[in-house]
């Protein structure tokens, strides 16, 4: 997991920093003293612990760029922990979506709640990013459940995803889409990628998914297609349509 401690208070960065790697074995922490610092670094946070007031861009702003950054790059938003001595500062710690809020001195206890809490937040997310596929095209940016995707056919520099109710048409390439999907998808084609658990049947020329569409095998493709989907049958689990 990783992790980044901002504030201006080297005892308070400390002290996270060590109730953290206490109860998270193997956290990749860094530490920050301003959160202009924090922005400048540029890097992929699964979790923030910020101070509010801070010299320079404060907690709150830093966190308003934080999140605008992650909006304009597609990203996921990262959990922020606001830690603050004054607790009007709560309201402000809403509007840029903190996970909490944890008031100075810092109890360790109720460090020790907070941390398990976005601990379960973070998994709930990872197992999130297993069966979605985030998506993007000219309208909007959604998350796309992997297992309504039936195939994926390369239109140029554009890739159409087909599941059973629409086509959505992406700039992605195949490549990029190919790796995120995992190894339920089976590149049976250099312009298609085929979800194993949507196949009926299929010859040295094609594959018939279970709702009757016709995707193209490349000769050369069809003996490891054959085993990739008889270690899928073993492996996964068939959806039969």
């Amino acid at each position: 997991m990783n992790i980044a401690i901002c504030d201006d208070e080297k005892v308070i960065r400390e002290q996270i920093k060590e109730l953290t790697e206490k109860e998270i074995q193997g956290a990749c922490t860094e530490l920050y003293e301003t959160g202009d610092s924090l922005l400048a670094a540029e890097k992929q946070f699964d979790l923030i612990f910020l101070d509010i007031q801070m010299e320079g861009t404060d907690g709150i702003e830093t966190a308003r760029k934080l999140r605008e950054r992650s909006a304009l790059h597609g990203g996921e938003d990262v959990i922020l922990i606001f830690i603050t001595g004054i607790r009007e500062y709560v309201f402000d710690a809403f509007d840029v979506a903190a996970f909490h809020y944890l008031l100075k001195p810092i109890s360790e206890d109720k460090f020790r709640e907070v941390l398990c809490r976005a601990k379960r937040e973070l998994e709930k997310r990872k197992k999130k990013r297993r069966e979605t596929v985030f998506i993007k095209t000219r309208n909007r940016s959604f998350s796309l459940k992997k297992d309504s995707i039936l195939y994926v056919e390369s239109r140029g520099k554009k890739v159409e995803i087909h599941t059973a109710g629409e086509s959505i048409e992406t700039y992605i390439s195949m490549n990029e889409i190919e790796g995120q999907l995992g190894e339920e998808f089976y590149r049976c084609h250099r312009g298609y990628l085929v979800n194993m658990a949507y196949v009926a049947e299929y010859d040295n020329k094609s594959i018939v998914l279970n709702n009757g569409e016709h995707v193209y095998l490349a000769k050369e493709k069809y003996g490891e297609f054959v085993k990739a989907y008889m270690r899928y049958l073993r492996n996964g689990v068939y959806v039969d349509g």
